[in-house]
Formats: structure tokens, sequence, C-alpha cells
């Protein structure tokens, strides 16, 4: 399936919320590496802001002089609407999400328009789930969340992970996440956002279970690890609930090449004891303090919305996750790895998918989908060419 094959539309991708942090990362990319065959577009809410983005585009990017600009507010339903008819594919880095998103999912699953984002607020992903997942089936659109480091890396890890592994067996593949970054104000108000809607998040969960299809002759499963020292990669093993683990157990439900019986496991990487008690006692202490609205409003300022890591620090920052997976007796040891996480290999990853959504022949699907089974070796190939690093460490 390929969008351009439709019927015509104005523009290939449109970047809502082009004028923030990592949406300006995102728009630098597009303008670097969008072919010159891609009609995209800059959207917003401020068109002084979108304005100045594009000069600043064309200083280095002087095809980008008559980039077309879309305003829209995240809180008006027409005009997103109107945006999503614009386009084959709208990529939105506008969060928090659960405040901020649903308006434009609903645009898109409306008009059958492809829809990528960067959250990673397992509460939001389940909403729309609910809300939009009939309806995007009905139009065609495919409704792709978690498109940055949530979570790209983890999914296409273990989707490249299970390629290296027997077929019709079952698979084991646990997933380890080693960086160094800084969070910027958006990746921060977000991140306090879902810890301080605990109990909206689990009811949200529990909604999904009681409405999402079941596999039938298959299971496939994402347990929560237990702390452990973990002798493949020599690190201490902290389970992460986060986004992750979900994404990466939906793409095993829905894709059979992960076997009749799958499970995958998702942990922070940690060298040394100490820093691995501290970690998780720092982590309770942030968890239990966004519960308290004063205290989650004083951390949520400690970062401007909209102010991220300067280029230097993010030319310092890096990730890693390691990957090991078993069965049918071979284990194999890979690792997915490249430079900033948050921001300018999540600016690579969701212009990619938009452009693998708007440009690449894609399976037929529909409705909300994960990276893996909406792009799966298309973007899994672009994001190699882009520099993202996927090897193969060891095979046993």
């Amino acid at each position: 399936m390929n969008r351009q094959n439709e019927a015509e539309r104005p523009y290939d991708v449109v970047l809502f919320g082009a004028t923030g942090f990592v949406g300006a990362l995102t728009a630098e990319y597009l303008a670097a590496h969008a072919p010159d065959s891609c009609r995209w577009a800059l959207a917003g809410r401020d068109g002084a802001k979108l304005e100045q983005l594009r000069d600043r585009l064309a200083a280095d990017h002087p095809h980008c002089a008559d980039l077309p600009l879309l305003t829209a507010d995240a809180d008006d339903g027409e005009a997103l609407r109107e945006l999503a008819r614009s386009a084959h594919v709208v990529a939105s880095t506008v969060g928090p999400y659960v405040w901020y998103g649903e308006k434009l999912v609903a645009a898109c699953a409306d008009s059958g328009t492809d829809y990528a984002d960067l959250t990673g607020e397992a509460e939001f992903v389940d909403r729309m789930f609910l809300e939009h997942d009939a309806r995007a089936r009905e139009t065609g659109a495919r409704l792709v969340h978690a498109c940055g480091f949530d979570s790209v890396p983890h999914d296409l890890g273990a989707y490249f992970t299970v390629q290296q592994l027997p077929e019709g067996v079952p698979l084991t593949v646990d997933g380890f996440v080693r960086t160094d970054a800084v969070f910027s104000g958006g990746t921060l108000a977000s991140a306090l956002t879902a810890m301080g809607r605990g109990p909206q998040m689990l009811r949200a969960a529990r909604e999904r279970r009681l409405h999402e299809p079941r596999i039938v002759g298959r299971r496939a499963r994402a347990p929560q690890g237990s702390p452990h020292f973990s002798p493949e990669t020599g690190t201490w093993a902290l389970p992460l609930p986060t986004l992750d683990p979900r994404v990466v157990e939906r793409s095993a439900r829905a894709l059979e090449r992960y076997g009749p019986d799958f499970r995958y496991r998702h942990f922070a990487s940690v060298k040394r004891l100490p820093m691995a008690l501290g970690g998780t006692a720092a982590v309770g202490l942030l968890l239990g303090a966004a519960q308290i609205p004063a205290a989650r409003s004083w951390l949520s300022g400690r970062v401007e919305p909209g102010t991220g890591p300067d280029e230097r620090r993010r030319r310092r920052s890096w990730f890693t996750v390691r990957f090991v997976g078993e069965g049918g007796g071979r284990r194999v040891f890979t690792e997915v790895s490249g430079g900033d996480p948050g921001y300018g290999e999540t600016a690579k990853m969701l212009a990619e998918s938009a452009l693998s959504l708007a440009l690449d022949e894609l399976p037929a699907t529909s409705g909300q989908v994960t990276t893996a089974v909406a792009m799966g070796d298309a973007l899994l190939e672009r994001l190699k060419a882009a520099g993202l690093r996927f090897r193969v460490a060891a095979v046993r």
C-alpha cells in the first residue's frame, strides 16, 4: 500500500507541531532528507513562528523557501479535519498527547489519513484504540503511535532479533536499554503527566483488554521481569514499566513470525549496583511527587516547554539497546544503537516513519498498528540508511 497511489491530496506529509523543540529538529531532518518528489508542509498554531522556522530552514536549504505553512490549533477540530484531509500522512509532535492529541487522531481516523506521533503515554495509546481504531479500519487510516525513541528501537529491535531465530517455535526476547541523554521540557511534561495519571492509565488498559480481539492458537506476552544481574550484558537489569514492552507485545500478536508462544521482557541496564539502587530510589521519589499537583507543577517548571539540550549536549548523547533472543535451540545477541535518543534520533525516527508511510510499498494494514506491523522491513532499512545501527553481535 502506497498512499501516493490513492486519490490526490496536496501533501504527502504534514508535520504538526513543527515549531516545538522536537518539531523543529524533525523539520530540519525533512528539509535535509525528504526526496524532491515529496510534497510536505509545516503546521502549527502560530503562523509567525512557522514563518520564522521556514526562514531558518531556507537559509541552509533554499528549496524550503516556499514550503507551505498550515495553521491549526490542537483544540480546533474543524481546522484539524481540514488539515487531515489535505495530507496522506500527518506526523505530530504536540504533547502531552493525553491533553492535546485526541482531536488530531480523530480527524485522521475519520479522513483516512495516516497518523504518526512520538507518544510514550500508555493511557493515550489505549484510549485512542478504544475511540478511533474501528473508524480508522473503516477508512483505511493507519494510526501509528510511538514513532520515536518510544518505541522504535525496541519494537524494531525485537522484530530484527526475531528474524534471526527459527520460525514456528516458541521464542523469548529480553531487551536491555542504556542511554546517556537529557530531557527537554516537553518530554518532562509528558512523563510527569503520565506518572500522575496511574488510575486512569490502569482503567484504560483494562478497557482495552476487554475490547481487543483475542488471538487464536498463539500467545504473546510481555510480563514485567524482576531485578537481577544479567550475565549476558554484565549489568544489573531493572524492569522498565514503559510503553515499549506493550508495543512489542502488540507486534507479536499481529505477526505470526514471532512464533506460537512469544515472550518479551524490558529492562534498564545499569553497570553498578549502587547506581541501580540509586536510580530505583530516584524513580520512586519522582513517581511519588508526580501524584501531588503542586509538586508536579514545580517539577514541570524546572525545564521550560519548547526547550531542550543544546546541539553540543545532543552530540554527546547516545543509546544502546541489547537484545537476547532464544528459541529452537538457537541463541542470538543483537544490538540497536545510535546518537541522542530523545531528540536527534527521535526526530530522524519520526521523519522516516512519516516518509515510509507516505512513499513506501507497505503491507495492507489499517487501524491502530505498531511500527513493526505497519512498516517493518521498509522502516528498518530506512533507519539503517539514516545511520541507526542494527547488528547481530553473536549467535550461539
